[in-house]
């Protein structure tokens, strides 16, 4: 019953914006470790920014960390990434994950912690 779509992703411009979302279902989103990962051709997945379980804190690759912002929507069960100041290097799929068992601190930023994920939207960053 656990599902999650991802959305909003699309071709921006360098320092453009665009705000991904991951409608949940299954499952409440408060409840469990979300991630954000990012996988280019050719490329390992990373994680990009995460809400741990253990605490509710959140966590930010350092290539993105001050230009993305992670958010949730408990009434909507939807987690949002808001990305600023796009770079061509972020272009990628972007997955949301989830995980219903206690991941702590930075943690959430590991693929391998994830049992569930979403299909993907693609971001595409280029002049």
């Amino acid at each position: 019953q656990v599902q999650l779509v991802e959305s909003g992703g699309g071709l921006v411009q360098p320092g453009g914006s665009l705000r991904l979302s991951c409608a949940a279902s299954g499952f409440p989103v408060d409840y469990y470790a979300i991630g954000w990962f990012r996988q280019a051709p050719g490329k390992e997945r990373e994680g990009v920014s995460c809400f741990s379980s253990n605490d509710g804190s959140t966590y930010y690759a350092a290539s993105v960390k001050g230009r993305f912002t992670i958010s949730r929507d408990n009434a909507k069960n939807t987690v949002y990434l808001q990305m600023n100041s796009l770079k061509p290097e972020d272009t990628a799929v972007y997955y949301c994950a989830a995980e219903s068992t206690l991941i702590g601190g930075s943690r959430c930023l590991v693929n391998t912690m994830y049992e569930y994920w979403g299909q993907g939207t693609q971001v595409t960053v280029s002049s």
